[in-house]
């Protein structure tokens, strides 16, 4: 009886831990594909700390300065004082205005934009920029006007 008892706990414990090596699999495999290896546990920690930036995204809230494809400066207030962040531009950058996508080309300085960003070895990347309803943006069309 104290043999199946210990089974059945050996059991369940596998079991467990089974579970617990599943759940940790899936979440490093979209940032890199790294071969499933006995080296693997030495570079979970490395790739932990993407995770934990993700995690971590901030939101900028300011003008536009200057908008290309590949980057965008805003201008802003944080903690009081004036300041100026200039976010990389990317492929997987939502830009949106009036709920339409648009380009980083099309945004326009004095544009007023909130931008959510991530820090991404050592530089600002844009993962969203949404155009807020404004003095600039009224003039710009009819959106502002439709309201």
């Amino acid at each position: 009886m104290k043999r199946s008892v210990a089974l059945l706990i050996a059991v369940v414990f596998g079991i467990g831990l089974a579970g617990l090596a599943v759940a940790q699999t899936p979440t490093p495999a979209p940032a890199t594909p790294a071969p499933a290896t006995t080296p693997a546990p030495a570079q979970k920690p490395a790739e932990a700390k993407p995770k934990s930036d993700v995690k971590k995204a901030k939101n900028a809230m300011g003008t536009v300065k200057s908008a290309s494809a590949d980057s965008l400066v805003v201008a802003g207030k944080e903690k009081g004082k004036d300041a100026e962040w200039t976010f990389a531009v990317d492929s997987k950058t939502a830009i949106r205005k009036s709920g339409k996508a648009i380009t980083a080309a099309d945004l326009k300085p004095g544009d007023p934009v909130q931008v959510r960003y991530m820090d991404h070895e050592g530089k600002a990347t844009a993962m969203a920029v949404q155009v807020k309803p404004g003095a600039t943006s009224a003039k710009a069309g009819q959106p502002a006007e439709k309201k």
